[in-house]
């Protein structure tokens, strides 16, 4: 028997909380168990119904739950499951294993076996995305949201290490900055949240709009504006109209936008805000003091405080973090000492120590930007005897060559003492040797003494499992 509830008034449709009964407009929701009909509340005593309900009443079934999964070998008792599919996978498949593990309700678009515990929807991903946005929409608070070609997860984090001084902070955890990870993260956002800081992550135009009609930021930043995600973007233009994307939906919702006076392609896409921060060194009070491998900052030209970052590089991150903790009315030496406090971690910038060497881990991402930055930084490090690991920059589409080209045109104006490549688009070069795949590339590290490695090269090159590596 199938029941859909017709001409019904918003007002109307609603559904007791105690039934755990849900959806929206899209939804609908496998019933074994009665609803109650007593003002406004429906009775349906057959054994299995269809039933058509509102995003809200889903929401009083997410507020009730213990958070989402969406991964059945990480389903804890009372969660929500939502099956995703990808191209190469589709987790309709294992709702009743997520329910068996104790999820309270699995959330899917294709019934592979009947349960009273299956909410099926048309779109599990879409429905993801609004609950996201309604969970976002009770929230008075600001929310900021940042995007950028280099540097937005570092600056994400030093952003959490002093806006978390005056606010109860929720941010992106890990690199959740997608269609999928931003409204996992704001579904994570407690109810005492009062800030919020939204990382966004894109790789073609009109992502970080799709983005910030979930978030719905009120307050926005893009750290630069540089060669990332070519292929997807079409060519620098393209990067920069995605990246402008955020500052556009500031501008139509009268939000407020920070921008660098330094990167001079922020400051062309900002000009669309009518409310923004312009900001520098100047208006921070602070100066780069150098990075020998470590990060200092001389604040107030007094005081000089050594971050745990290594490479000049991260100097914009830090200047970021701080104007927006001054727009915030944080102290700047506060916000500089806490900075100070935060370790870099996941294969960015890390220093690792190996056997009797030393080694900057930079291997979670690169694009040209990243990459000649990386090197020159190391190029300025002190070291008796140097070595260079680099690894393919990926999604640079028809630019590719070219743009590997003049990354070892600038490794071989430094001479460095070895230089190792890898990647397959290293490899098309005839000017140097290159291992494809780090499959082929060992290193024997007791065989270097209290030398000074790089390695720096996009996710995909998986260049961290040298280190686990045994010769």
């Amino acid at each position: 028997l199938v029941m859909k509830l017709r001409g019904v008034t918003h007002s109307e449709r609603r559904v007791s909380v105690r039934q755990n009964v849900s959806i929206n407009n899209i939804l609908y929701i496998n019933l074994k168990k009665p609803l109650f009909q007593n003002k406004g509340f429906f009775l349906l005593r057959a054994c299995l119904k269809l039933i058509k309900l509102e995003i809200q009443d889903l929401y009083n079934i997410f507020i009730q739950s213990k958070g989402i999964t969406t991964d059945t070998r990480k389903v804890s008792k009372g969660q929500l499951f939502f099956a995703l599919k990808g191209e190469r996978f589709n987790a309709n498949y294992f709702a009743i294993q997520a329910l068996e593990k104790g999820a309270r309700w699995a959330i899917v678009d294709e019934v592979i076996e009947p349960h009273n515990q299956l909410i099926q929807v048309e779109d599990v991903l879409k429905t993801l995305q609004n609950l996201a946005n309604y969970h976002r929409r009770q929230f008075d608070i600001p929310v900021l949201a940042l995007t950028g070609s280099n540097g937005k997860t570092t600056t994400k984090e030093l952003l959490n290490q002093v806006l978390s001084l005056k606010f109860k902070v929720h941010f992106t955890k890990g690199n959740l900055n997608n269609h999928i990870g931003v409204p996992l993260t704001l579904l994570e956002m407690p109810l005492d949240t009062e800030l919020a800081i939204i990382e966004m992550g894109a790789n073609h135009q009109k992502e970080i709009k799709f983005l910030c009609e979930i978030a719905e930021p009120n307050y926005g930043l893009v750290t630069n504006i540089g060669k990332a995600h070519l292929e997807g973007f079409g060519g620098e233009e393209g990067v920069k109209k995605g990246k402008g994307e955020l500052y556009q939906f500031l501008a139509k919702n009268q939000g407020f936008a920070f921008a660098n006076q330094e990167e001079q392609k922020v400051l062309e896409i900002a000009e669309i805000c009518e409310h923004k921060s312009i900001y520098n060194s100047e208006s921070i009070k602070i100066k780069n003091a150098g990075a020998n491998p470590f990060l200092k900052i001389l604040v107030e030209n007094k005081e000089t405080i050594t971050t745990q970052m290594v490479g000049q590089y991260n100097y914009p991150n830090v200047l970021t973090a701080l104007a927006v903790g001054q727009f915030f009315n944080i102290d700047v030496l506060d916000a500089v000492n806490a900075i100070a406090d935060y370790i870099p971690n996941n294969n960015r910038s890390q220093i690792v120590i190996k056997e009797t060497n030393t080694i900057v881990l930079d291997a979670y991402n690169a694009n040209p930007t990243s990459m000649k930055a990386a090197i020159t930084n190391f190029k300025q490090m002190k070291g008796d005897y140097k070595i260079v690991i680099l690894g393919d920059m990926l999604e640079l589409g028809n630019d590719s060559q070219k743009e590997h080209s003049e990354i070892v045109d600038l490794v071989n104006q430094y001479q460095f003492d070895e230089v190792f490549w890898v990647g397959n688009q290293f490899s098309l070069l005839k000017n140097i040797k290159a291992y494809k795949t780090v499959d082929d590339f060992t290193i024997n590290w007791i065989a270097y003494k209290d030398c000074l490695f790089l390695i720096k090269g996009s996710r995909g090159i998986k260049l961290e499992t040298l280190l686990s590596k045994e010769s």
